[in-house]
């Protein structure tokens, strides 16, 4: 489910998402207080001619907005519930009723029609343009929100069986009967609709809300008139009901996302229906409903955001397509890329267009997007790129339709730590999308002996044949590059630099004396890409990893590295994982809770289903993870980022990397 919002997290990035899902939340919360108020205007018009009332027009608070605006909260608030009931179906009264309204609308005038003379019916079509070509496009563009309710079948889409085909048979049926409605209907009120000596112009300006329900009135009598009346409200309601729908939805995906608070991500225990999102969308319209006394400017900018969304949907529909589109089966849009490039055009100049006759519209959505930027980047960017970066790490299709196509760096010196690092780096290539190379460097021969270019040849081949036999037995089918060079760690940025990689992949040995891990630090300050450094026993292979532990602490700045790490790892191997957090021993019950609580958000983040908290209270934290990592097959620690006083292996990492029972991953980001 999401709609637009999730189809741009699949094709672009999570931060130009959370752009399109924020401002579409907005845009459908809007359009749910404008069709309220739509019913509730209408549901007065009809109340006021009951014959119940001694004057005329019924008593006067019948006109005051306090009425109105109680009409329109019950209708929202009676949605909500009923969504909160019941997920699927709703509003097919409405629809169905609607419906049949407009076809006895229309048979109607298709009679009074034929009874027309046709020249009467030339002069109400002429000029056909009144305002020009200008004002056609100001009534597309204002008139957008109207239309654009076959995207909200979208927003529902995980909640459809079937949805591949589904969708788009929905889609195309929904566009079609709104047009063999509509049509045919604006063409009858534009020429026997209109009363002798008005245009359909000036029966526009003079009754700009009734003027449907008046148009029905003079070809149909009294009768016609209510009909009109009577399917405003159903329609008003039927998509009162579907924009609460799409709306509670999409900020549902995007709680799941974390782009939006997870809060708004719960669900009814027993219904399944989504509560959360559903009261903060109807709690949102009604603050709009009650502390905007003029919607008109916001009704306009909904339909710019509506213009917007679909250019940007245009644009990843070629994205998608160009990048391979989804592994699964299902509509592919005809005539590719003529139809995307003609849609997305069109309503790009539509949007710019009502952004120069409605400088309003443009200046609300800009103030909607600043907001969302101010609360996604104060409040939501960590915890929703750390979620991201775990689906990312998990789904080789999210890599693929993003365009990316990560390279993991593995040099390989010892021919014996080779199968750990193979195994870790086929771990770390997403499968189909990522790749891997490895490198090998040799020195280059201090004489030119042709002994000693057999000794470095042999060198080579025994690293290569061993990388290779273990990239076989994995199932990998990875990259070799052999280079000769006197300073091998120049020659391992070098390579990183000039093949774009994303990943760099280096082995350690934690007895390595501290003075001999310089290399690494020059080597971390000269790079720009994610850097695992794997310290392993001799004979360690991946496949031997089912407990994980990941020590907690400090601020964070790992979290996303560790996330895709994880995703990673859980993508290949059935994983129970820790996550560790030592508190010192004078810490307090309301200390431990809170810990607790950080834990479990960082389990639902970046370990669902697989990981759990652990809280020690300790004045040893060495201690602690060192007891704790002696009964685990893999720990991951975090690399500090070298500066004058701090190396980039602490004395506590190294120290915990030697007493690990199994292997240790330390990972960073290089400068």
């Amino acid at each position: 489910s999401g709609g637009a919002y999730t189809f741009g997290k699949r094709v672009l990035s999570i931060r130009l998402a959370f752009a399109i899902g924020w401002i579409l939340w907005l845009a459908y919360i809007v359009g749910a207080v404008l069709y309220a108020l739509g019913f509730a205007s209408y549901a007065v018009l009809l109340v006021k001619t009951l014959p119940v009332w001694a004057v005329e027009g019924g008593p006067a608070w019948l006109s005051h907005r306090a009425f109105s605006l109680g009409l329109a909260t019950v209708a929202t608030c009676g949605y909500a519930f009923a969504l909160i009931r019941k997920s699927a179906g709703g509003g097919s009264v409405e629809t169905w009723g609607k419906l049949a309204v407009f076809i006895a609308l229309v048979i109607a005038g298709l009679i009074a029609l034929v009874k027309t003379p046709g020249p009467e019916i030339t002069t109400q079509l002429t000029p056909l343009l009144p305002s020009g070509f200008s004002g056609l496009m100001m009534a597309m563009g204002f008139t957008f929100i109207a239309v654009q309710g076959f995207d909200l079948i979208a927003t529902v889409g995980g909640e459809i069986k079937d949805p591949q085909r589904t969708i788009p048979r929905a889609m195309m049926i929904s566009l079609g009967v709104a047009m063999a409605v509509y049509l045919p209907l604006l063409f009858i009120v534009a020429t026997v609709g209109v009363p002798p000596g008005e245009s359909i112009e000036s029966l526009s300006r003079s009754h700009p809300e009734t003027m449907i329900a008046l148009a029905a009135k003079n070809y149909m009598g009294p009768t016609g008139y209510w009909l009109v009346v009577i399917s405003a409200i159903f329609a008003t309601l039927s998509a009162l009901h579907a924009c609460l729908m799409a709306a509670s939805r999409i900020a549902l995906a995007m709680a799941q996302d974390r782009t939006l608070p997870y809060q708004l991500g719960k669900l009814h225990s027993e219904r399944g229906t989504p509560t959360a999102s559903l009261y903060a969308t109807t709690g949102a319209a009604l603050v709009i409903l009650f502390a905007v006394p003029d919607v008109s400017s916001a009704g306009a900018a909904a339909s710019l955001i509506f213009l917007i969304s679909f250019a940007i949907a245009h644009v990843t529909a070629i994205l998608a397509r160009r990048r391979g589109g989804s592994s699964q089966p299902g509509f592919r849009t005809p005539l590719f890329p003529l139809v995307p490039i003609l849609g997305g055009l069109a309503c790009t100049a539509l949007a710019l267009f009502q952004v120069i006759v409605v400088p309003a519209a443009g200046i609300v959505t800009l103030a909607g997007l600043a907001v969302g930027a101010l609360l996604y980047f104060t409040q939501l960017s960590t915890r929703a790129e750390v979620v991201d970066a775990r689906i990312e790490a998990k789904d080789p299709d999210l890599v693929r339709l993003r365009g990316r196509n990560p390279l993991v760096l593995v040099p390989v010196v010892n021919p014996d730590s080779a199968p750990g690092l193979v195994g870790m780096a086929n771990a770390l290539a997403v499968p189909n999308v990522g790749r891997v190379l490895i490198l090998s460097v040799v020195d280059p021969p201090k004489e030119q002996a042709t002994n000693q270019h057999g000794v470095v040849a042999q060198a080579a081949s025994n690293v290569v044949g061993q990388a290779l036999s273990s990239s076989m037995e994995s199932g990998m089918m990875p990259e070799f590059l052999l280079t000769m060079a006197s300073d091998p760690w120049d020659e391992i940025g070098r390579v990183a630099t000039n093949h774009g990689c994303e990943s760099l992949l280096l082995g350690l040995n934690p007895e390595t004396p501290p003075e001999n891990l310089k290399p690494f630090e020059r080597l971390f300050s000269n790079i720009d890409c994610d850097v695992s450094v794997l310290a392993a026993p001799s004979g360690w292979r991946l496949h031997q990893v089912h407990e994980v532990l990941v020590p907690i602490g400090g601020r964070g700045e790992h979290d996303t590295l560790r996330a895709r790490l994880l995703g990673s790892l859980s993508r290949l191997l059935e994983l129970r994982i820790t996550f560790l957090r030592v508190l010192p021993a004078n810490a307090n019950t309301d200390d431990v809770a809170q810990a607790e609580r950080e834990l479990n958000y960082l389990c639902d983040d970046k370990a669902p289903g697989i990981g759990r908290s652990e809280v020690i209270v300790s004045d040893d934290v060495t201690a602690v993870i060192e007891q704790r990592a002696e009964q685990t097959d893999l720990l991951i620690l975090g690399l500090q980022r070298p500066t004058r006083r701090r190396r980039l292996f602490s004395s506590v990492s190294l120290r915990l990397a030697r007493a690990s029972a199994g292997a240790t991953i330390m990972i960073g980001r290089g400068d």
